[in-house]
């Protein structure tokens, strides 16, 4: 069965004809719990994102802040698996036709095995895989069994990242390209803002591929900022709060339907 890939590339498209970018909503599975997640994930789509990335939860996830290592941490206690994870994908998929990827770090899919891994997201109707973690020169396996399965491989970039590496990404991916940057954290926000906007600029120099900002993004404001210069505005850690701070489940599925909403305002650029 193929995977999902030309969903994925068709529903940036769609968002690119409507001169707006792309919400694209992160959450991880199992949290609050595998059913959770999964109404979480449909609750972020009927609130207005377009694309879902599905985290799987690890137990040193090195590049992800203290909300979701804490969010990853109840997942994990409470026994999420693999399997847990492509079932959100499925379920969420085939209650919404949304594309739906999973973002992963390398470890779980090397011990899983990398064809097994790509066979079965391709088969729960994943677009694709957004690996972190993976280097370029490292990716050929993961890209071979991808490519075979209609899977987007999302590469990430950062403002570090130089002209020639930038180049050596892109030409790798497929689906979009994830580029990271830091908001309000190691400088004022005007100037990380520019340092995003720059990675763009020169990320897309190399590519035709569509460019999405994890920015550390909250509100509707910061989600505007963002859709000025990208192709897709990535929000994960502000959606995590909210079921975080949530006395039950259903106070925060409402939250985070609600903040979609207002981040998909946003991210229209009139």
């Amino acid at each position: 069965m193929s995977g999902n890939i030309q969903l994925l590339s068709d529903t940036l498209a769609k968002a690119k004809s409507e001169d707006r970018a792309a919400l694209v909503a992160y959450l991880p599975a199992g949290f609050p719990t595998v059913d959770g997640a999964i109404e979480a994930v449909k609750a972020v789509l009927a609130g207005g994102a377009d694309v879902v990335e599905i985290g799987l939860p690890h137990s040193d996830p090195v590049l992800d802040g203290a909300i979701i290592q804490t969010a990853d941490d109840i997942a994990l206690r409470g026994g999420v698996k693999i399997a847990d994870a492509l079932r959100t994908v499925r379920e969420a998929h085939e209650a919404t036709g949304a594309p739906i990827l999973v973002m992963t770090y390398w470890n779980p899919i090397d011990r899983y095995g990398v064809e097994r891994f790509a066979a079965e997201l391709a088969a729960a109707g994943g677009a694709g895989c957004i690996l972190p973690d993976l280097p370029v020169q490292e990716s050929a396996l993961w890209r071979e069994h991808a490519a075979r399965h209609g899977l987007a491989t999302v590469f990430v970039v950062a403002p570090s990242s130089k002209d020639e590496r930038l180049a050596t990404i892109t030409a790798a991916g497929s689906g979009f390209v994830y580029a990271a940057s830091l908001m309000g954290v190691t400088g004022t926000r005007e100037s990380v803002g520019n340092q995003a906007e720059d990675l763009v600029r020169r990320t897309r120099a190399t590519s035709d591929l569509p460019v999405c900002v994890g920015l550390g993004v909250s509100n509707a404001v910061q989600a505007k900022e963002v859709a000025g210069f990208a192709d897709g505005v990535i929000v994960g850690s502000a959606f995590v709060k909210l079921l975080l701070e949530a006395p039950d489940l259903p106070a925060g599925l409402e939250a985070v339907r609600a903040l979609a909403g207002e981040l998909a305002d946003g991210v229209r650029r009139s």
